[in-house]
């Protein structure tokens, strides 16, 4: 290739990389402006110091940066992380004798730090079980749904510091009495902090019309500076107070083995939730932003295992549980990221903020910090993808039940009712599978479901019968007593689907729902096999996947595990009958 060609590819190349760091550079940007409110507000949310919430962040901007598959996701704390960690460590510090709010720095600091620990190494020991493919045990309309009903619950729990509005001592902090005690005590409003917290608001709209603008963060400079011009404590407006940076200071936490005991029993929710919200965050940018030049699936073990040294990380050094957030990850493909140098971008950011401006932040007003919670969680708050679901007539109970579990029962008692509603739902649909008899369809060497296809004739004397879910142990004796009713007639007899039969002498049961089969599935089968043989009938099994073959030849070579009874495709099986027949 002449020397001119090669220098003038080397300039492309090297002009294609400015541009795309100067694209990092922008979204990382934008991405600070998002991750330092939210750090503030969601130290609120976990009752922790902010210094704590800035510890998480940096440690997981940085590790995922250096270790993550993504492009787009940014692992910081989340919402839902923070109070659903807060909820599960009251409940553990109250058992105690503790009170959340007043052991920041004691107990509950101590506990708090112990659940994050605890989830990062679980969420570690998943990876290299290589389970990844946990994550999708619960299902996106109960993810959605728990979202949608704590999104509803921490805005709720907002309106007293957007009002300025002193909640009694000692009142349930549930939703629904914060909801009726500011709905019935308006003449208490504190109304400076009202016109405050409106003009925030407003100020947050407009600036969202320009989608990388960090909005959040300008409403918050320009709050802080009207409280240093203006004076808004004269006014009675509270303020956030003094904010530590954070201290990366390396401890294990402190606590007796019960708590240990306890808290291990409740990182179970949190490591469900972090996995599941993370990788869907991780999976909808990759899809609606794929790479032209990287064609690699993302792994989900590997996101699994950095998800888990982020938080092992954060919990040794004094922060938070932390996740791939949707609204922040979102926001860094919308600003045009290329690569996780943005992320790298918005941890150089924020440790120069620190640095600079971090004395400052104690003027934030609290109305201002509250709406931008509130700000951070409007897209959890949008009902378009339930409604989704909704019309799909689908899942309904699901999406019902997550969102009322939440708002009835709590965050961390509606998050585990949620992730048992999902797993019911699964073991219900298997432990009820639909059994379909085939028959040819025309002369092809298709077999089709009878029912629902007209031109479909069945095999004379062969009963061809198809389950439509894996057999297992939740399934698999359910099919075995419906194939062994549906075998039953004789001669001149309809079955359960209007059938009449000749004498079945042969049933071939296809296995193509099943790629593999525990104890109580291949028990199941040798049994049918057995009964089926006393009544005069054999059983040959179609569609047999490789892993199958190899286990049934293994236990019973002479019987059901003979190759000659095992067969690649059911015309194959239709056909070795019709052969053995004639």
């Amino acid at each position: 290739m002449p020397v001119n060609l090669v220098i003038e590819a080397l300039k492309s190349n090297m002009a294609a990389k400015i541009t795309q760091r100067w694209a990092d550079a922008g979204a990382g940007l934008c991405v600070a402006g998002l991750l330092l409110p939210e750090a503030v507000a969601y130290a609120g949310l976990a009752h922790l110091p902010v210094a704590n919430a800035l510890t998480a962040s940096m440690l997981g901007l940085a590790i995922y940066a250096l270790f993550g598959g993504s492009r787009f996701a940014i692992v910081a704390p989340t919402s839902s992380s923070a109070t659903l960690c807060a909820a599960a460590v009251v409940s553990v510090t109250a058992s105690a004798g503790g009170d959340a709010l007043t052991l920041t720095s004691g107990a509950y600091l101590q506990a708090f730090l112990a659940l994050v620990l605890m989830t990062g190494g679980l969420l570690a020991l998943l990876a290299w079980a290589r389970q990844g493919q946990l994550s999708a045990f619960v299902s996106r309309p109960v993810l959605r749904a728990f979202a949608f009903a704590l999104a509803i619950t921490i805005v709720i729990k907002q309106l007293p510091d957007a009002l300025g509005l002193a909640l009694p001592p000692g009142m349930s902090r549930d939703p629904f009495h914060v909801l009726a005690y500011a709905l019935g005590h308006m003449r208490n409003w504190h109304v400076p902090s009202v016109l405050l917290a409106f003009s925030a608001g407003a100020l947050v709209l407009i600036f969202r019309r320009f989608p990388k603008w960090p909005a959040s963060m300008l409403v918050m400079l320009l709050s802080i500076a009207a409280a240093y011009w203006l004076d808004l404590k004269a006014l009675g407006i509270e303020e956030v107070g003094a904010i530590d940076p954070p201290r990366f200071a390396f401890a294990v936490p402190d606590l007796p083995w019960a708590e240990w005991l306890r808290l291990g029993e409740l990182a179970f929710g949190l490591v469900v939730l972090l996995f599941a919200e993370s990788w869907g965050s991780v999976r909808a940018m990759a899809l609606a932003h794929p790479d032209p030049a990287n064609d690699q699936p993302l792994d989900a073990n590997r996101e699994l295992l950095v998800l888990g040294a982020c938080n092992a990380a954060s919990a040794l050094l004094q922060g938070m549980a932390v996740g791939a957030g949707f609204s922040a990850t979102s926001a860094n493909a919308a600003a045009g990221a290329t690569s996780k140098w943005a992320g790298g971008m918005a941890l150089l950011v924020i440790g120069i903020a620190l640095l600079i401006a971090l004395p400052a932040l104690h003027l934030l007003p609290r109305p201002v910090l509250a709406v931008a919670v509130i700000s951070a969680l409007w897209h959890a708050l949008s009902p378009g993808p339930l409604l989704a679901v909704w019309r799909m007539d689908r899942d309904r109970l699901l999406i019902v039940g997550s969102v009322a579990a939440v708002l009835v029962f709590g965050v961390l008692h509606g998050m585990l009712a949620a992730i048992a509603l999902s797993l019911v739902a699964a073991l219900r649909r298997f432990s009820q599978p639909v059994v379909h008899a085939l028959g040819q369809l025309g002369t092809s060497r298709n077999y089709v479901a009878i029912d629902g296809h007209e031109g479909a004739i069945a095999v004379r004397g062969v009963l061809i019968l198809r389950p439509e879910e894996p057999l297992f142990f939740a399934s698999a004796e359910r099919v075995v007593r419906q194939v062994a009713q549906m075998a039953k007639p004789q001669a001149g007899e309809a079955d359960i689907h209007g059938i009449v039969h000749t004498v079945v002498h042969t049933v071939v049961l296809s296995l193509e729902e099943s790629s593999d089969l525990d104890s109580t599935a291949v028990e199941c089968l040798l049994e049918l096999s057995a009964s089926l043989k006393i009544k005069g009938q054999q059983l040959l099994l179609a569609r047999v996947k490789d892993q199958v073959r190899r286990l049934l030849e293994q236990l019973d070579p002479q019987g059901l595990g003979n190759p000659q009874r095992l067969f690649w495709s059911v015309a194959d099986a239709a056909e070795s009958v019709r052969s053995t027949a004639s």
